[in-house]
């Protein structure tokens, strides 16, 4: 799935939850591939120093400020691309939050409702922004973020896993709802990524052998942000002119295998889980 270079050349692409992790790194590919990106974050220092990166590496960038579980700020980081560049090809629903892991009764409502509001207010807004620009030309691609529990329930993870099944559902009945309108709409399940996202967890306490369990794991599976970023690159390029409803899975019978070629080798990887034990709520 190899792209050439300027492959995404004239394009501008927004990406939201952009400024570390797997979001930072699809911006860093689509910006070496020859697109503009917007970049997105609602904290507004880590949007600076992110901006700051990407340009020093010589991406043509600009941020905006935007949490996704607004619809106004969503809509208002789409206008923000057109005023900047002109126009939109491309837009990656990353942005995206864990909830605490144990039962879903002891988990607190708040902390359940975060996650709805982030991962599928979020991917609904942001599909909506991208859409309303899209439709009327005929033409861009909408690329929505899924993972673990897509495609089958996530116990002691039910708030993300359930998402991630919102969010597929949800993109597959959009692609055929606009096939005829030309647009490519997909899902990229990313797999098991390195980043910070995965080294912080919070478990309710009494459930601290799941992180334990989940440490084991990652230092299998985890791959750097980098890797699967080449994935959105393939979804967002030429490769896929003319195509929907794409769902695009990293390969994970090949990454276990160099995670289990590291363990014999005894070179596994630095990611470690650090977690936070929090009480079950009660209410």
């Amino acid at each position: 799935m190899a792209q050439r270079v300027g492959a995404l050349a004239g394009k501008v692409a927004v990406i939201t939850g952009s400024t570390q992790g797997l979001g930072l790194a699809i911006s860093q590919a689509y910006a070496g591939a020859g697109a503009a990106v917007v970049i997105s974050n609602h904290q507004p220092d880590d949007l600076a120093r992110a901006v700051d990166l990407l340009r020093d590496q010589g991406a043509q960038v600009t941020g905006y400020p935007c949490d996704v579980r607004d619809r106004t700020q969503v809509f208002a980081l789409a206008d923000a691309a057109l005023a900047a560049f002109g126009r939109l090809d491309i837009w990656v629903n990353n942005a995206g939050v864990t909830a605490t892991q144990g039962p879903t009764v002891a988990v607190a409502p708040a902390v359940f409702t975060r996650v709805v509001e982030t991962n599928i207010l979020g991917t609904y807004y942001g599909s909506l922004a991208a859409l309303r620009h899209m439709s009327p030309r005929r033409a861009g691609k909408l690329i929505n973020i899924v993972g673990q529990g897509e495609q089958k329930p996530n116990p002691y993870g039910n708030a993300y896993g359930a998402s991630k099944a919102w969010i597929r559902n949800f993109t597959l009945a959009l692609a055929e709802e606009e096939r005829a309108a030309g647009l490519g709409i997909f899902t990229l399940n990313p797999g098991l990524l390195d980043t910070e996202l995965t080294r912080r967890m919070q478990v309710v306490a009494g459930y601290e052998s799941r992180a334990r369990a989940f440490n084991t794991v990652t230092r299998l599976m985890a791959v750097s942000p980098e890797e699967s970023a080449r994935l959105a690159l393939w979804l967002a390029g030429p490769a896929t002119d003319g195509r929907t409803g794409i769902q695009l899975r990293a390969p994970v019978f090949s990454r276990l295998l160099r995670g289990l070629a590291r363990a014999i080798q005894r070179r596994s990887p630095s990611h470690r889980v650090s977690y936070v034990s929090v009480p079950p709520d009660d209410d």
